[in-house]
């Protein structure tokens, strides 16, 4: 195996990005390694294991050179802290990952979300191949949001599916086995149509010099024909889809969320649903930029109808995680209309989205969880007045509601205002159809904590516990980073903005479609791609 190390972008020849991956996956082996007698060491060192990643993943944010990025020529000249090894030469496949505004800030969140429910979240049993799994979770994502060759990420999109089906079949609540088959179900089909996709583009869209599977090569050379490149993006977008999730691709995820365990829902939201909505981004704008110019209405039109199916269903919901399971449904599909809004601000509002609703329902379904281990019950109508017995843990549940409703001040607010207003330049129909969805938001969301939290208790209700300290330990980072992002979000905006722009520039490059500036005259969308505007900009 030749091999070849370049590394760019930081201030050593460290290679972070590989050792990001690497650390939690060595720390899985260690773990699966413990002899049976001593299973009482597998979460201190998985949550060791893990901790380091995501020391390292803050390490990465710190020498990520904004500067840099900005002056960056191309997108491919805005990856940092690069490496590339070459894997099987023959098929030009190489180990090739590197990160810019879009992915480092996933990779954050990645990082420091599973060290924190390793941590703070008991599995109750056989917690040697739960944190083993847990830890190749966290290896396999990392992984996916680096890799710029085509086949290494589909190598760890596919390592992050074996870990969660275990972890819901294994741990999860009555109808875990069911729900744990429909996830693979869904998402080996997609992931199917991803596999004949990736090959077909590698082998027809290679430059003359010989295949490559290089993202980087494949997005600059744009060699597929138009019809040939439209039916690889949709095979692209539907494993893709499929993961977000978005309607009518989304009925695993209820399922998937409900009977999950609390790590393993935290882990569901805050990451694996990222996959989706970030590979539609790097593969989708950056690989295909003229199909998905092409296919922006009907992905515009899905995601809509998410955010608004998602918040109605939310509504009707008697079980409060399987609720907080369909806002995210709601709020994913508002991230669908920012990237294919076509603009720097929606795409900037989008990845932000992505890492605020991380945040916001990772600590909603960590909440619930806590809830679920005092009452032994999700059901709304068998709980009221807990705000009375355990008025910290309401107070907590208030804030990370609030930040998920999209409060000004809060974290939820920044990504959804800045998808609606840089949606409305291009798709302001569907912009005000989506708009709706936050006061539904405030609907579903309030009327639930409504019923729980206030009334008269009952005797069981008065008997719940406030929260321990280990408890609010756990859900300290995701309140401070709640309040934080919410107050300034300059640091994960100062890294996106760079590479938005950099991505529009390739699509516009490429596609024909003709970004909007700030200020320009708002188009009519027509739902067919094509949109008009008078003198006045109506």
């Amino acid at each position: 195996m030749g091999a070849l190390l370049v590394a760019s972008g930081s201030a050593s020849d460290f290679p972070l990005l590989n050792a990001l991956i690497f650390v939690p996956a060595v720390g899985a082996l260690i773990v699966a390694l413990l002899p049976r007698s001593r299973p009482d060491l597998a979460r201190p060192l998985g949550t060791l294991f893990a901790a380091i990643g995501g020391a390292l993943a803050l390490a990465l944010a710190w020498q990520f050179d904004v500067t840099a990025a900005t002056d960056a020529a191309t997108v491919g000249d805005g990856f940092q802290f690069v490496s590339q090894q070459s894997w099987i030469p023959a098929l030009g496949i190489s180990w090739h990952v590197g990160v810019d505004g879009i992915s480092l800030w996933l990779v954050v969140l990645t990082s420091l979300v599973v060290p924190i429910v390793l941590a703070g979240v008991d599995p109750h049993h056989d917690p040697k191949p739960y944190t083993a799994w847990m830890l190749l979770l966290q290896a396999g994502s990392v992984g996916a949001f680096v890799a710029l060759d085509l086949f290494l990420f589909f190598v760890m999109f596919e390592v992050v599916l074996v870990p969660m089906y275990l972890l819901i079949a294994g741990w999860g609540y009555e109808g875990r086995r069911y729900a744990a088959t429909k996830f693979f179900i869904y998402t080996m089909a997609g992931s199917a149509l991803l596999l004949v996709a990736i090959v077909a583009t590698a082998v027809l869209g290679s430059p003359e010099s010989g295949i490559t599977f290089d993202l980087v090569t494949l997005a600059e050379e744009q060699g597929l024909a138009t019809n040939t490149a439209r039916l690889c993006f949709v095979a692209f977008a539907i494993a893709f889809l499929v993961k977000v999730p978005v309607v009518p691709l989304h009925t695993w995820l209820p399922d998937a969320h409900t009977e999950a365990p609390t790590a393993g829902s935290v882990v569901l939201a805050a990451v694996l649903l990222k996959l989706g909505t970030y590979g539609l981004l790097r593969f989708g704008l950056y690989l295909f930029p003229e199909a998905s110019d092409w296919a922006a209405p009907v992905l515009v039109t899905v995601g809509v109808v998410g955010v608004i199916w998602g918040a109605i269903t939310a509504a009707m919901q008697r079980d409060l995680k399987r609720l907080v399971a369909y806002s995210s449904v709601a709020h994913m599909g508002f991230i669908v209309l920012g990237i294919f809004a076509f603009t720097a601000t929606a795409i900037g509002g989008g990845v932000v989205q992505m890492v605020n609703h991380g945040i916001s329902t990772g600590a909603l379904f960590l909440l619930v969880g806590m809830l679920y281990e005092r009452r032994h019950t999700r059901q709304i109508d068998e709980l009221a007045g807990i705000q009375s017995a355990a008025p910290v843990y309401a107070g907590v549940f208030t804030l990370i509601m609030l930040s998920s409703v999209g409060v000004p001040g809060l974290n939820g607010f920044v990504g959804e205002f800045l998808i609606l207003i840089g949606s409305f330049d291009t798709r302001p129909v569907w912009t005000v159809i989506a708009a709706t969805g936050v006061i539904l938001a405030a609907l579903y969301l309030l009327w639930a904590y409504q019923r729980v939290f206030h009334g008269p208790p009952a005797a069981a209700d008065r008997q719940t516990a406030d929260l321990r300290r280990g408890e609010l330990m756990t859900l300290a980072p995701f309140v401070i980073a709640a309040v934080a992002l919410g107050v300034y979000p300059k640091p994960l905006l100062d890294a996106v903005e760079p590479a938005a722009d950099k991505l529009l520039e390739h699509f516009e490059e490429y596609s024909g479609f003709e970004v909007p500036e700030l200020g320009d005259p708002v188009v009519l969308d027509h739902g067919d791609g094509t949109g008009e505007h008078d003198e006045d900009g109506h």
